[in-house]
């Protein structure tokens, strides 16, 4: 599967970063490929292209705070989960992406 994630917490800075891994390291495991653009204290870094966005299977957004640039998420489904979910259980938000 091929997933893209974006990652923002209010102070953008540890949980952002955290969360990024976590989603990254379990996508790898699992056999899938990500990319996670992260929202935080340094702007946007990594950040998706419409070619990313366009290819992506799933869209996940691991955030406490609003997402810059939702737009370009426009009529595609989005699994939205707090920052927390995907530091903790990341392997749960894939099984509920497997399951849509």
């Amino acid at each position: 599967m091929n997933i893209i994630a974006i990652t923002a917490c209010p102070t953008g800075i540890a949980h952002t970063y955290m969360a990024a891994e976590q989603l990254e390291k379990t996508a790898k495991t699992l056999g899938h490929h990500i990319k996670v653009e992260t929202q935080g204290a340094m702007g946007q870094e990594n950040e998706l292209t419409a070619a990313d966005i366009a290819a992506a299977d799933a869209i996940v957004f691991a955030a406490d705070i609003g997402i810059e640039g939702r737009e370009r998420f426009e009529g595609r489904a989005v699994l939205t989960v707090p920052v927390q979910e995907a530091i903790k259980n990341p392997l749960g938000i894939f099984q509920r992406l497997a399951a849509r």
